[in-house]
Protein backbone atom coordinates (compact mmCIF):
# COMPACT_ATOMS: atom_id res chain seq x y z
CA UNK A 1 0.00 0.00 0.00
CA UNK A 2 1.42 3.38 -1.03
CA UNK A 3 -0.05 5.13 2.09
CA UNK A 4 1.99 3.00 4.02
CA UNK A 5 5.85 4.88 2.78
CA UNK A 6 4.21 8.10 1.69
CA UNK A 7 6.56 11.24 2.07
CA UNK A 8 3.72 14.06 0.19
CA UNK A 9 3.87 16.09 2.95
CA UNK A 10 5.74 17.25 5.92
CA UNK A 11 3.95 14.26 8.44
CA UNK A 12 6.13 11.51 7.51
CA UNK A 13 9.26 13.53 8.91
CA UNK A 14 7.63 12.92 12.65
CA UNK A 15 5.01 10.24 12.08
CA UNK A 16 5.57 6.76 13.62
CA UNK A 17 2.89 5.02 12.27
CA UNK A 18 0.93 5.62 9.08
CA UNK A 19 -2.93 5.18 10.77
CA UNK A 20 -4.76 4.27 7.77
CA UNK A 21 -7.78 2.43 8.64
CA UNK A 22 -9.04 -0.18 10.42
CA UNK A 23 -13.20 -2.17 10.62
CA UNK A 24 -14.66 -3.93 7.77
CA UNK A 25 -14.21 -2.65 4.44
CA UNK A 26 -17.58 -4.35 3.18
CA UNK A 27 -19.38 -2.15 6.00
CA UNK A 28 -22.20 -0.27 5.08
CA UNK A 29 -20.87 2.33 7.97
CA UNK A 30 -17.58 4.51 7.43
CA UNK A 31 -16.71 6.79 10.12
CA UNK A 32 -14.03 9.57 9.17
CA UNK A 33 -12.53 11.58 11.56
CA UNK A 34 -9.45 14.55 11.24
CA UNK A 35 -6.40 12.60 11.89
CA UNK A 36 -4.48 10.41 14.65
CA UNK A 37 -3.51 11.57 17.68
CA UNK A 38 -0.33 10.37 20.01
CA UNK A 39 -1.76 7.12 21.13
CA UNK A 40 -3.00 6.48 17.30
CA UNK A 41 0.72 6.78 16.53
CA UNK A 42 2.03 5.29 18.38
CA UNK A 43 -0.81 1.75 18.44
CA UNK A 44 -0.92 2.70 14.38
CA UNK A 45 -4.32 2.37 14.62
CA UNK A 46 -7.57 5.01 14.33
CA UNK A 47 -9.38 6.69 17.50
CA UNK A 48 -7.90 4.28 20.08
CA UNK A 49 -7.35 7.26 22.82
CA UNK A 50 -10.20 8.72 24.81
CA UNK A 51 -11.93 10.09 21.72
CA UNK A 52 -11.54 6.98 20.52
CA UNK A 53 -12.98 5.17 23.14
CA UNK A 54 -16.25 7.38 23.55
CA UNK A 55 -16.86 6.61 19.97
CA UNK A 56 -16.52 2.88 20.87
CA UNK A 57 -19.20 3.42 23.69
CA UNK A 58 -21.49 5.59 21.60
CA UNK A 59 -21.22 3.30 18.64
CA UNK A 60 -22.73 0.63 21.20
CA UNK A 61 -25.11 2.26 22.76
CA UNK A 62 -26.31 4.48 20.03
CA UNK A 63 -25.79 2.11 17.16
CA UNK A 64 -25.68 -1.46 18.94
CA UNK A 65 -22.11 -1.57 16.55
CA UNK A 66 -18.60 -1.83 17.39
CA UNK A 67 -15.70 -0.57 15.76
CA UNK A 68 -15.00 -4.10 14.07
CA UNK A 69 -18.45 -4.01 12.20
CA UNK A 70 -17.63 -0.13 10.69
CA UNK A 71 -14.98 1.35 9.03
CA UNK A 72 -12.94 4.11 10.57
CA UNK A 73 -10.16 6.18 8.89
CA UNK A 74 -8.80 9.59 8.73
CA UNK A 75 -8.56 12.81 6.37
CA UNK A 76 -4.82 12.78 7.14
CA UNK A 77 -3.15 9.66 7.79
CA UNK A 78 -0.04 10.82 9.78
CA UNK A 79 -0.16 12.68 12.95
CA UNK A 80 0.29 16.51 13.20
CA UNK A 81 2.91 17.65 15.63
CA UNK A 82 1.90 18.79 18.68
CA UNK A 83 -1.84 17.50 17.95
CA UNK A 84 -2.22 20.84 15.47
CA UNK A 85 -4.72 21.12 12.98
CA UNK A 86 -3.50 19.24 9.26
CA UNK A 87 -2.93 22.28 7.22
CA UNK A 88 -4.30 22.33 3.30
CA UNK A 89 -1.41 20.84 1.65
CA UNK A 90 -1.17 17.93 4.08
CA UNK A 91 -5.13 17.73 4.01
CA UNK A 92 -4.66 17.76 0.00
CA UNK A 93 -1.61 15.32 0.18
CA UNK A 94 -3.78 12.78 1.60
CA UNK A 95 -7.03 13.29 -0.18
CA UNK A 96 -6.38 10.47 -2.84
CA UNK A 97 -6.19 7.88 -0.35
CA UNK A 98 -9.31 8.80 1.85
CA UNK A 99 -11.06 8.89 -1.85
CA UNK A 100 -9.92 5.39 -2.59
CA UNK A 101 -10.92 4.01 0.73
CA UNK A 102 -14.68 5.28 0.25
CA UNK A 103 -14.90 3.78 -3.09
CA UNK A 104 -13.53 0.55 -1.94
CA UNK A 105 -15.84 0.90 0.90
CA UNK A 106 -18.28 2.12 -0.58
CA UNK A 107 -20.59 2.66 2.59
CA UNK A 108 -24.21 3.36 2.96
CA UNK A 109 -23.11 6.29 5.26
CA UNK A 110 -20.16 8.26 6.15
CA UNK A 111 -20.29 10.08 9.26
CA UNK A 112 -17.76 12.73 9.58
CA UNK A 113 -16.34 13.79 13.13
CA UNK A 114 -15.51 17.03 13.26
CA UNK A 115 -14.82 20.02 10.97
CA UNK A 116 -12.08 19.24 9.04
CA UNK A 117 -13.84 15.90 7.48
CA UNK A 118 -17.25 17.48 7.12
CA UNK A 119 -15.61 20.96 5.29
CA UNK A 120 -13.53 18.50 3.04
CA UNK A 121 -16.07 15.93 1.69
CA UNK A 122 -18.94 18.30 1.57
CA UNK A 123 -16.62 21.25 -0.02
CA UNK A 124 -17.62 24.08 2.33
CA UNK A 125 -16.03 26.08 4.70
CA UNK A 126 -19.58 25.91 6.97
CA UNK A 127 -18.55 24.48 10.25
CA UNK A 128 -19.63 21.43 11.91
CA UNK A 129 -22.30 23.25 14.37
CA UNK A 130 -24.49 24.49 11.26
CA UNK A 131 -23.28 21.02 9.26
CA UNK A 132 -24.59 18.23 12.11
CA UNK A 133 -28.11 17.55 12.64
CA UNK A 134 -28.77 16.96 8.87
CA UNK A 135 -28.07 14.19 6.41
CA UNK A 136 -26.51 15.30 2.57
CA UNK A 137 -25.86 13.24 -0.17
CA UNK A 138 -22.80 12.40 -0.94
CA UNK A 139 -22.22 10.47 -4.53
CA UNK A 140 -23.89 6.87 -3.08
CA UNK A 141 -23.72 7.31 -0.13
CA UNK A 142 -25.25 9.50 3.07
CA UNK A 143 -23.03 11.92 4.68
CA UNK A 144 -23.97 12.74 8.45
CA UNK A 145 -21.77 15.48 9.78
CA UNK A 146 -21.25 15.14 14.41
CA UNK A 147 -18.94 16.69 16.41
CA UNK A 148 -15.53 15.23 16.98
CA UNK A 149 -15.49 12.93 20.04
CA UNK A 150 -12.79 15.43 21.64
CA UNK A 151 -15.42 18.18 21.02
CA UNK A 152 -17.68 15.99 22.62
CA UNK A 153 -15.74 15.20 25.66
CA UNK A 154 -15.19 18.85 26.32
CA UNK A 155 -18.28 19.87 25.56
CA UNK A 156 -20.37 18.29 28.25
CA UNK A 157 -23.94 17.41 27.82
CA UNK A 158 -25.66 19.37 24.89
CA UNK A 159 -22.34 18.45 22.39
CA UNK A 160 -22.95 14.45 23.76
CA UNK A 161 -25.94 14.64 23.09
CA UNK A 162 -25.96 16.19 19.92
CA UNK A 163 -23.64 13.75 18.79
CA UNK A 164 -25.91 10.64 20.53
CA UNK A 165 -29.02 11.87 18.11
CA UNK A 166 -26.55 12.19 15.00
CA UNK A 167 -25.24 8.09 15.52
CA UNK A 168 -29.13 7.29 15.55
CA UNK A 169 -29.85 9.37 12.16
CA UNK A 170 -27.24 7.28 10.86
CA UNK A 171 -28.52 4.29 12.48
CA UNK A 172 -31.43 4.77 10.55
CA UNK A 173 -30.16 4.89 7.47
CA UNK A 174 -27.97 2.19 7.89
CA UNK A 175 -31.26 0.32 8.29
CA UNK A 176 -32.85 1.46 5.42
CA UNK A 177 -34.69 4.47 6.67
CA UNK A 178 -35.61 7.50 4.64
CA UNK A 179 -32.87 9.77 4.44
CA UNK A 180 -34.11 13.12 3.68
CA UNK A 181 -31.07 14.90 2.75
CA UNK A 182 -30.39 19.03 2.17
CA UNK A 183 -27.87 20.68 0.22
CA UNK A 184 -24.93 22.62 2.33
CA UNK A 185 -25.90 26.04 0.06
CA UNK A 186 -29.52 25.55 2.36
CA UNK A 187 -27.22 25.25 5.95
CA UNK A 188 -25.15 28.06 4.52
CA UNK A 189 -27.69 30.63 3.54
Amino acid sequence: MQALRCTKCRLCETRNSVVFGMGDPRSDLMFVGEGPGAEEDRQGLPFVGRSGKLLDRLMVEEMGLTRETAFIANVVKCRPPDNRDPKPDEIESCRPYLEEQIRIVDPRVIITLGNFSARLLLDTKVGITKLRGHAYDYGDSVLVPTLHPAAVLRGGGAAMANMRADLVRAKMIVSGGHADTITVEAIAS
